[in-house]
């Protein structure tokens, strides 16, 4: 086997999205890590086709508060709902309060002043 000696160099580019890359993923095994330990009650958001996520909240002994698309926000009472959420099929299940906001509660109104 022969080679010529040159490397490949992904240049500044290339580090910048190996970086990016590197940076996301670490960002997101924290976030999923940290669902785990969430106090019973919270909101979560199983992301996912909705057929899917309905069939793991069901199985999960869990509420359907909203869906869309690809979000479904769902909330029990039991402490390991995100482990068996995970158990039952879902393909990722995150914090819904720290995503975005969803709580599930009604939206607070403000009044206007006169």
């Amino acid at each position: 086997m022969t080679t010529d000696g040159r490397q490949h160099r992904a240049g500044p580019w290339g580090r910048i999205a190996g970086a990016i890359a590197v940076v996301i993923v670490g960002w997101l095994a924290v976030v999923v890590a940290l669902t785990f330990g969430s106090t019973p009650g919270k909101s979560m958001a199983v992301i996912g086709p909705p057929s899917q996520a309905f069939a793991a909240i069901a199985k999960a002994n869990g509420r359907i508060l909203a869906s869309n698309n690809y979000v479904t926000i769902a909330r029990s009472d039991d402490a390991d709902f995100v482990g068996r959420l995970y158990a039952a099929g879902a393909l990722l299940v995150l914090d819904a309060e720290q995503a975005g906001g969803c709580s599930g509660l009604p939206p607070k109104r403000s009044t206007a002043q006169l």
